[in-house]
C-alpha cells in the first residue's frame, strides 16, 4: 500500500484487514509476475500467471467439493479491471456454465452493474470458491482456507482501484470477521496487507428475496463509485 494511501486511511481511522494466514513481513510490496521463493512454496499459485492459474483451479483437489461439482467457476471479466466484484460460491448455474453470477442473481448483478454505468466486461467477477457447495450451503471455514490463494492470486493479477464484496458471507471471509453485513456497510475496508480498499454490499439472491432492500444496495453502489472517484483523483475516502 502507498505512502499517501496509509496516510488518508491512518487519518480517517479506517482499519486495516490482514487475513491470520499472511502478514506484512511475508508479502511483497507490489504486485509482481512471480513471487518469492518461500512464498511460493507455500502457496504454489502465488507465481502464477492467468493461464497457468486458470489450469490449476481446473485441477483442484484440494477439498471434497471436488468430488461433487460439474466444474470449476475461476471467474470472468477484464482482467485488469478497476473493479472488482467478490461473492461467496457458485450456484447450480453457475456450476453448470462455469462462470460466476450467470442466474437470476447474476442477471441481477449486471443490472446493478448497468445502472452504473458497466457491463460485465469491464469488471471483473470471482468468488471465494471456485466449486459449487452441496445443495448452495454456506461455504465451510476449510473450505474457504484452501481456496483463498486462488483468490488472493487474481486479485494481484487484476490489481483493481476497489473491491466489492458481495453479500455477507463474502465479505466476513475476505475481512475475517463476524461482524454483521449492516455494521460494515457504508465503510471503506482495507484488504490484505497491500491495504486494497473495500465495500460491502448486498448479494444479489437477497435482494431477489427481499426486494425492499434494493434501495439499499444502491446506496451501497453509489457510495463504492464515490470512493473509486476519490481513489481515482488521490483525494481523501469518506469512511
Amino acid at each position: 500500500m502507498s505512502s499517501r494511501r496509509l496516510a488518508y486511511l491512518d487519518a480517517l481511522g479506517v482499519d486495516v484487514y490482514v487475513p491470520r494466514s499472511r502478514t506484512a513481513a511475508t508479502a511483497p510490496q507490489e504486485p509482481q509476475p512471480a513471487a518469492p521463493p518461500a512464498e511460493a512454496a507455500a502457496c504454489p499459485e502465488a507465481a502464477l500467471d492467468w493461464d497457468p492459474l486458470r489450469a490449476m483451479v481446473a485441477a483442484c483437489t484440494r477439498c471434497s467439493l471436488c468430488e461433487t461439482r460439474t466444474q470449476t467457476v475461476f471467474g470472468v471479466g477484464n482482467p485488469r479491471a478497476k473493479w472488482m466484484f467478490i461473492g461467496e460460491a457458485p450456484g447450480a448455474e453457475e456450476d453448470r456454465q462455469g462462470e460466476p453470477f450467470v442466474g437470476r442473481a447474476g442477471q441481477l448483478l449486471t443490472a446493478m452493474l448497468r445502472a452504473l454505468g458497466f457491463d460485465r466486461s469491464d469488471v471483473y467477477i470471482a468468488n471465494v470458491l471456485k466449486c459449487r457447495p452441496p445443495g448452495n450451503r454456506d461455504p465451510r471455514p476449510e473450505e474457504a482456507a484452501l481456496c483463498r490463494g486462488y483468490l488472493e492470486r487474481q486479485i494481484e493479477l487484476v490489481a483493481p482501484d476497489l473491491i466489492v464484496a458481495v453479500g455477507r458471507i463474502a465479505a466476513q471471509n475476505l475481512l475475517a470477521t463476524d461482524t454483521a453485513l449492516a455494521r460494515l456497510r457504508g465503510k471503506v475496508h482495507t484488504l490484505g496487507a497491500r491495504g486494497w480498499p473495500l465495500v460491502v454490499t448486498y448479494h444479489p439472491a437477497y435482494l431477489l428475496r427481499s426486494p425492499g432492500e434494493k434501495r439499499k444496495a444502491w446506496q451501497d453502489l453509489v457510495f463504492a463509485r464515490d470512493v473509486h472517484r476519490r481513489i481515482v483523483a488521490g483525494g481523501r475516502i469518506a469512511p
